[in-house]
């Protein structure tokens, strides 16, 4: 097997080979350091590389998986998140010039988490000013690794980019108004956008607090699912975190789809859809119903309203989550983002907030 092709595996087959001994969590680290080291000075998609801090967490993997000890699918595969998320004694920036020299003190609780599961952690992924929908003028954007003239996605480009082109075998990212979804889709992997309240927040940079998803990007759904697994859950950080016990998603995933009911709104796509989306939409709805899923059909509310109260709900937010440090050093922030809180100010809803 070649490096590239170990690179490649999927999340929970690595897993696999490595809690089976036929692979060490070191030797699958190295060869995704060196990959990294080789592909992403071309693709920018880390913002930091943690090399030294991941051997460490490997060797240790590879000791207690020696001595029995396992800890789930995660356990010895390196991994990355979006720089989004504070991880202690690693610059944690945000796509900001404003925290480049931000280094936290104690783990987002997902990273806690991922720790917790013997996930390795191999770096920081980079992403757009604060999280919004440009990248900070400072910052030379991730490329998309399929075709360098199409687009990332936004704002978790870095865990797109990283996932797709071999450079973690999962990440997080977060999505507010689409930065899960946006990035996956755009570099051909899987992400999830989880109920908001199933993963917390805490020690996560906020963009619109009521509005902020921190979930699993990777490449197959399996991968997602043990992601997912780890990371979701009640948190005493996170008061708005869901209470409910966390499902084994993994175990789950080859449940079938029999008896789910799938809603379509088959205008709404061919009006906002190119010919070859509503052609692919169909397929995927006939694939559903030969698994015994019931395919209803549905007529969602327009969605020019909902787009458009959510960029206002977002931007008033984004100013109050900036307070301490905007006006006072708009300077520094990118001209997007800049603009993007200072609109906020238009809305009645910023003078409640504020």
């Amino acid at each position: 097997m070649t490096s590239d092709d170990l690179c490649y595996l999927g999340l929970v087959e690595v897993g696999r080979r490595i809690r089976a001994r036929q692979l060490s969590s070191v030797e699958v680290t190295r060869a995704l350091l060196q990959r990294i080291a080789q592909v992403d000075v071309s693709l920018r998609s880390y913002a930091t590389v943690t090399a030294e801090l991941a051997l460490v967490a490997a060797a240790e993997a590879d000791r207690e998986i020696g001595r029995g000890e396992g800890r789930g699918p995660l356990h010895g595969v390196p991994i990355a998140v979006k720089d989004l998320c504070h991880t202690k004694g690693v610059v944690t920036a945000a796509g900001m010039t404003i925290y480049k020299d931000f280094v936290p003190e104690r783990d987002a609780t997902v990273v806690s988490r991922l720790k917790a599961a013997g996930a390795v952690l191999v770096g920081k992924l980079q992403l757009t000013d604060g999280a919004f929908s440009a990248h900070h003028p400072s910052v030379k954007p991730p490329v998309n690794p399929w075709s360098a003239a199409h687009w990332t996605g936004v704002s978790s480009s870095g865990s797109g980019v990283a996932t797709a082109a071999g450079l973690c075998y999962a990440s997080l990212g977060t999505d507010t108004l689409g930065s899960i979804r946006f990035p996956s889709t755009m570099n051909g992997i899987t992400g999830l956008k989880p109920t908001w309240g199933r993963v917390s927040r805490a020690g996560v940079f906020a963009l619109a607090e009521s509005m902020d998803h921190v979930g699993p990007m990777a490449r197959s759904a399996a991968d997602t699912a043990a992601m997912l697994g780890a990371i979701a859950g009640a948190d005493p950080e996170d008061p708005t975190a869901v209470q409910d016990p966390v499902a084994d998603y993994l175990a789950d995933i080859d449940g079938g789809v029999r008896a789910i009911r799938i809603g379509i709104d088959r205008k709404l796509i061919a009006a906002g859809a190119d010919e070859d989306m509503v052609r692919v939409t169909e397929e995927a709805c006939a694939v559903f119903a030969r698994l015994g899923a019931e395919l209803r059909d549905v007529v969602f509310p327009s969605p020019d309203q909902i787009v458009q109260d959510a960029v206002r709900l977002c931007a008033v937010e984004a100013a109050v989550a900036h307070e301490s440090t905007f006006p006072a050093r708009e300077s520094e922030y990118g001209p997007v983002l800049r603009a993007w809180i200072l609109s906020s100010t238009r809305w009645s809803s910023f003078r409640m907030y504020m």
